[in-house]
């Protein structure tokens, strides 16, 4: 039997932090996944940065290079320390070059105006499965199966909406994802749920921005395609973040065509969720 991967994406050494067979991206076997990108820039911003009380609320990453599955570092700088808000940000290098850079804001926590506000009706809904102990396989959902929710990938490669539920890797080997990180991991794959086709995934996104109204409760994060809006190669995409509490947090992403190398997953590829649950 074939052994598991460590269930994290990356691990920390003294040289910096080293890619796991969990932060490769389907896009290429040299390459760093989003969710990886994400994950280690939210972790090391949320470390360095949150006061106590208060909420990451807000995270941008650009992805301007691909990143390679080599040795990272991340250099963070602290832009405005108040006190009722702390922005922070971040950049990922690989020899010496600058590969993604990230922004993010904390907000002190208090309590809510008077008044009532309009809010979205129908919230996302979780499947119905158990609280999960560990990695779980990504339940995806398309409105053209009679029950929605499969635990195969493969299943849901078509023109439907889409959502997934998830318990997010940790960012680094040895660690449990904070809400943010965890928000931030699970949040990247706005771009798979909103520009996943008929033909697979031919846009690659060039950056993340998550808004979060409030930390997610629990391990288990899902995420619901809310539009996809593209034309001349160029494509934006946002989503839902939602617990079993209801929706918290926003995600939007724009992305570039990348046609000719298309990922196409009705030929035998595994999201890294599958795999863990094994």
């Amino acid at each position: 039997m074939e052994e598991m991967p460590p269930l994290a994406f990356f691990e920390a050494t003294s040289a910096g932090f080293e890619p796991l067979p969990f932060a490769q991206s389907a896009w290429s076997p040299t390459m760093i996944n989003g969710p990886a990108v994400c994950g280690l820039l939210a972790r090391e911003l949320e470390n360095q940065y949150c006061p106590e009380g208060f909420l990451p609320s807000r995270l941008t990453v650009d992805m301007f290079r691909p990143p390679l599955k080599q040795t990272a570092t991340v250099v963070t700088e602290l832009v405005r320390q108040g006190n009722r808000i702390v922005v922070a940000d971040a950049i990922l290098r690989q020899d010496g070059q600058d590969m993604a850079r990230a922004s993010a804001v904390f907000l002190k926590l208090s309590e809510q105006p008077p008044g009532e506000r309009w809010t979205r009706a129908e919230a996302p809904q979780p499947p119905d499965v158990p609280p999960a102990e560990g990695p779980t396989v990504p339940w995806w959902n398309s409105s053209d199966r009679p029950d929605g929710w499969t635990n195969r990938i493969s299943d849901h490669q078509n023109e439907g909406h889409k959502k997934m539920w998830q318990t997010p890797l940790a960012a680094v080997l040895g660690e449990v994802p904070s809400p943010f990180v965890g928000a931030a991991v699970i949040g990247e794959s706005t771009s798979l749920l909103t520009n996943w086709g008929t033909e697979g995934v031919g846009f690659i996104n060039a950056d993340l921005t998550i808004a979060l109204a409030r930390p997610a409760e629990g391990l288990e994060i899902g995420l619901e395609a809310d539009n996809h809006l593209s034309a001349d190669g160029v494509a934006v995409g946002s989503a839902t973040l939602f617990d079993r509490r209801g929706a918290f947090g926003t995600c939007l992403v724009t992305a570039l065509s990348n046609a000719q190398r298309a990922v196409n997953f009705g030929k035998g590829y595994r999201h890294p969720a599958e795999i863990a649950a094994q």
